[in-house]
């Protein structure tokens, strides 16, 4: 497996994690009667950790925490920032380099 691949795949799970805490944290909203949700806190952590596409999806896919605006406007800024610190990786990290030339 190239570096590429171990890079492209750990965004893949990374992702896919933000994706499924996002949905958790929505069914556990909708059950209105469950006072354990998931810390608003650890879902920007695991956005600013790489998973913000996933989180953004997410939040697309099933109207969650679509109407506070720091998740408006946090997330997609975030999207920025995972994909800004890629290129800067990218530039470091010359086999990586070769997926975004």
């Amino acid at each position: 497996m190239t570096p590429t691949t171990i890079t492209l795949l750990i965004l893949l799970v990374v992702n896919m994690v933000t994706f499924m805490v996002v949905a958790h944290d929505k069914h556990k909203a909708m059950k209105r009667g469950e006072v354990e949700r998931t810390p608003e806190g650890l879902i920007f952590f695991s956005a600013a950790a790489f998973g913000a596409l996933g989180a953004y999806l997410a939040m697309i896919i099933f109207r969650h925490k679509t109407r506070k605006w720091y998740f408006q406007i946090g997330i997609p800024l975030l999207i920025v920032q995972n994909i800004a610190t890629l290129y800067c990786l990218a530039l470091l990290w010359p086999s990586v380099s070769l997926y975004f030339s």
